[in-house]
């Protein structure tokens, strides 16, 4: 019997949820159930039971039975990992809009990441 959980988050933005994701190397597909709703992420699993993360109308919480969890890595682990690539993601991406853009991107030995931004001033 499955007993799904779901587990809020903070990732409004589905681009950069998906650049997250695809930095993180894992592996996704976009499932639309409704034109008028946000699609959804699904995260495959080798044991058939995927992961979801699915707009409830604020953010995209992950849904996800926690007796077939399946991952390396615990859900809190698994949920903070994504948190720290997508905040990375939206700073790069925020920050183009107003001129700046990277120049360095780094993962630390520490689980950190360094991230710098130049903007160049022309004239």
């Amino acid at each position: 019997m499955s007993h799904f959980t779901h587990i809020k988050t903070q990732f409004q933005n589905l681009f950069y949820l998906e650049k997250a994701l695809n930095r993180l190397n894992i592996v996704h597909k976009k499932k639309s159930i409704n034109p008028n709703l946000k699609t959804n992420l699904v995260i495959l699993q080798s044991n058939a039971d995927d992961l979801e993360f699915s707009w409830n109308g604020q953010e995209y919480e992950l849904i996800v039975d926690i007796s077939l969890w399946k991952e390396s890595n615990s859900t809190k682990k698994f949920i903070d990992q994504i948190a720290q690539q997508y905040a990375s993601e939206v700073i790069i991406g925020e920050s183009k809009k107003t001129g700046f853009e990277p120049v360095k991107y780094q993962q630390n030995s520490d689980g950190s990441n360094t991230l710098v931004l130049e903007r160049f001033k022309l004239g």
